[in-house]
């Protein structure tokens, strides 16, 4: 059923999501971090940085193959922790290959010629859904 799920509106949800999380650690808008520590020792919040970048990888996959990968796959995922441990200067992270930039502007090229369906299969999805929980909760 996993391709009755996605769609390509996931893309527009991935660029929203990561757009917001980069002007959050840019300080483009005002954000509460919960992790002022963050800022104050590398400059920027490195978990808005890790989850931006995460969404543009995440974004891409789903986009691209139709599935997630869980955990985030390697070598993306080595990066992704050195993102948020402060190991990457907030210069790289926003605007270096495969970061920031690259991602929202893969996500946009995805949005617009994206080969899944514009919107999920609502009725088969909502059909599965309730059978599943009638099959479960049901005995």
């Amino acid at each position: 059923m996993r391709d009755r799920f996605v769609s390509a509106l996931a893309a527009a949800r991935f660029l929203a999501y990561l757009q917001a999380q980069r002007a959050a650690m840019t300080g483009e808008v005002e954000a509460h971090t919960n992790c002022p520590e963050l800022v104050a020792l590398h400059g920027y919040d490195t978990k808005f940085a890790m989850h931006a970048l995460r969404l543009g990888v995440q974004g891409v996959e789903l986009l691209t193959t139709g599935r997630i990968t869980l955990p985030v796959p390697v070598p993306e995922l080595g990066h992704l922790r050195q993102v948020r441990r402060g190991e990457v200067p907030l210069a790289e992270v926003v605007g270096q290959v495969e970061q920031v930039d690259l991602a929202e502007a893969r996500l946009t090229a995805l949005r617009d010629s994206s080969s899944l369906p514009a919107e999920r299969d609502r009725a088969r999805v909502d059909d599965w859904l309730h059978r599943s929980h009638l099959a479960y909760w049901g005995g």
